[in-house]
């Protein structure tokens, strides 16, 4: 699976959508809304800034875990990065993000 073309295509989708915007993280390509990141590019995974039952669903994907941008062992605990996901989970995963930091 190609990661970084599902973000491109994320990025093309969601960013015709009000107050939505591509930017950066930590130097990690981003989607903000209204500021806040809500979904990220970090290597080769694809991060989700995640609460309630789409936090459980993300990290119970095969090779989720939480995201340790630092990699020093310090996860962002509501942050889930996934290895792989399919166009509809990341399409979900990513909407689910939006509305939590909206």
């Amino acid at each position: 699976m190609n990661m970084p073309f599902r973000y491109d295509a994320l990025v093309a989708t969601l960013t015709t959508l009000p107050r939505v915007e591509a930017g950066q993280m930590f130097g990690k390509a981003c989607l903000k809304s209204g500021g806040k990141a809500f979904v990220a590019l970090h290597r080769d995974d694809m991060v989700f800034k995640l609460t309630g039952a789409e936090h459980a669903e993300a990290l119970a994907q095969p090779g989720a875990r939480l995201w340790d941008p630092s990699g020093k062992g310090r996860s962002m605990r509501e942050w889930v990065a996934l290895p792989e996901a399919s166009d509809e989970l990341a399409g979900r995963l990513a909407l689910a993000a939006l509305a939590y930091v909206s």
